[in-house]
């Protein structure tokens, strides 16, 4: 319920914009950011550290996106936020005493410490790609597809990544389990 309610302030971005423009969808999803956190906040007691970094670039990006009338500062938020993630994942390497993906992940599958760094290299790899992806969209498609290519393709490339991650994995699953 909770990645769900992630996806709201996403959707109703892309809905303002092909009803309106890219500046009310802008304001939207400041609007609906904001209430996703209090709403978070309030129910949970724990708004989590991307959500407020999430909050805080969209209130940064989206106000330079409204306040300058350029709506390549909204576009840029995407590729900041994919390649904070993947920062974040690539320094849990190093930093603690275990990956982000094994503290995320290992309450439901046992993996060797290798194989979790690989899979959690995997994730920052993605993420920081996205981010890559996401510039080359807003510089080379219109606004239109760029609008689609953040509500729908983005989504999809996170399902077929975690489709691949499926074949990895499959191989580390006990046979009674499979």
């Amino acid at each position: 319920m909770k990645q769900a309610l992630d996806f709201i302030p996403v959707l109703l971005f892309f809905i303002a914009y092909k009803f309106y423009d890219i500046y009310v969808a802008t304001a939207v999803v400041m609007i609906a950011t904001l209430l996703q956190v209090t709403y978070t906040w309030f129910r949970y007691r724990k708004v989590d550290t991307m959500q407020w970094i999430t909050l805080g670039l969209i209130v940064i990006m989206g106000g330079a996106t409204l306040y300058l009338q350029d709506e390549q500062f909204i576009k840029w938020k995407l590729s900041i936020i994919e390649w904070l993630f993947g920062l974040a994942f690539l320094g849990s390497q190093f930093i603690g005493n275990k990956p982000f993906v094994e503290r995320i992940m290992s309450a439901n599958i046992s993996l060797p410490d290798n194989v979790w760094k690989r899979l959690n290299l995997l994730w920052a790899s993605f993420f920081m790609s996205v981010g890559f992806i996401n510039l080359y969209v807003m510089y080379n498609f219109s606004t239109d597809e760029w609008v689609t290519f953040k509500t729908f393709g983005v989504p999809g490339l996170l399902v077929i990544f975690i489709v691949a991650q499926m074949f990895f994995l499959y191989k580390y699953i006990p046979q009674s389990e499979k």
